[in-house]
This record gives structure tokens, C-alpha cells and sequence, in this order.
């Protein structure tokens, strides 16, 4: 709980609300990262998800790698992440899926290579950000395609006030965010208890 405040509370002192509902958190998790305030958010999601069996932990480039690879290090796996754009060094066994990006306002074809997520793994979802659930909903098409098992998803920061948390909650998935913002305006934020 201790790490959920002080995220809480670095949210409230640094973060920069944009028009279009976007949170801008740059000084800490995104464009300069607090390393230590990052390994205690993965120290928090390996107690979450500890008796899960996961054997990998997947999330999508870029912002979000940051989040999943302190939850895998802290975990003991893995961490796999979905490249926006193929490249030339994937396998022909390609997991894909198309994600609308919202802070972006653009589609991207996500790519696995199917030799990094296959039946039999335990997959966890990390994300720095969850607003409508494009990019976990992409992730999670991929987990299937892959013959995998969703163990659930873990989130830095979500937005509650966009509806995907509780969409996918209401799926029966398990969602669990540090930090979840209830409603935001030009000049505030307020903190779902």
C-alpha cells in the first residue's frame, strides 16, 4: 500500500493533465523513470499476483516496458513485449492484432513472435496506462492466439473514469491497478478508494 501513495502522490505533484484527457507523467514513468519508485511498483505486482503460476509477463512497446519489466524482474520471469511495427527480425510464427491507441489517435498492427509466447505459459498483462482497454484487449487477442492462459493484468495507472477497467473486470479478467483516477478535469484528479 505504501508504494500505491507514493505513486498517488507523484501523480498529484508532477503529473501534467493535457487536453483530451491525457495524464502526462514523463518525470517519473514514462520519459524519465524513477527507478526506485518503478521496482516498488514491481515489488507490489509480484505480491499481487504471487500465487499465480505465471511464467510471463507480456506488455506492448514502448511506455509500457518500463512497468513489465520490474513486475517480471520482481516475479522471476520473462518479459515479452508487442512491437508496433514488423520487423525483419520476427519469426514467420506471428501473433498479431490491431490496437487503437488513444493517446495517439492511431491503429497500430501489434506483433509477437509465437516462439516467445506459446501454450502452457501463464501470461500476465502489464501496462504503465489503462483508459478504454485497447491495448490490454489487443494484448489479451494475442495471450489466445498463443494457446496461452491470461493469469490477468496489472496496470501503473488507470483511468477509471474511461470505462475499460471495468469492462474488462466485468469480462471476468482480472485487473489490478496501483493507482486508478476517478474522474479528472482541466486542473484536478480525484483518486477511486
Amino acid at each position: 500500500m505504501v508504494v500505491i501513495q507514493a505513486l498517488e502522490e507523484r501523480i498529484l505533484k508532477e503529473g501534467t493533465i493535457l487536453p483530451g484527457e491525457i495524464l502526462k507523467v514523463g518525470s517519473f514513468l514514462n520519459q524519465q523513470i524513477d527507478t526506485g519508485l518503478l521496482m516498488e511498483m514491481g515489488k507490489e505486482i509480484s505480491v499481487l499476483f504471487e500465487k499465480s503460476g505465471i511464467t510471463k509477463v507480456l506488455t506492448i512497446e514502448s511506455s509500457g516496458m518500463a512497468v513489465a519489466f520490474a513486475a517480471g524482474f520482481c516475479i522471476g520471469v520473462p518479459v515479452v513485449f508487442a512491437k508496433k511495427h514488423e520487423s525483419l527480425n520476427l519469426s514467420d510464427n506471428l501473433l498479431t492484432s490491431r490496437v487503437y491507441s488513444y493517446t495517439h489517435q492511431k491503429t497500430y498492427d501489434i506483433v509477437v513472435s509465437g516462439e516467445y509466447i506459446a501454450a502452457g505459459d501463464k501470461v500476465l498483462i502489464v501496462d504503465d496506462f489503462l483508459a478504454k482497454g485497447n491495448a490490454i484487449n489487443g494484448l489479451i487477442e494475442i495471450v489466445g492466439k498463443a494457446g496461452a492462459e491470461l493469469a490477468g493484468a496489472a496496470i501503473a495507472i488507470e483511468k477509471g473514469f474511461q470505462g475499460g477497467g471495468d469492462f474488462l473486470r466485468a469480462e471476468g479478467i482480472r485487473v489490478e491497478s496501483l493507482a486508478i483516477i476517478d474522474s479528472m478535469s482541466d486542473d484536478s484528479l480525484t483518486f477511486r478508494r
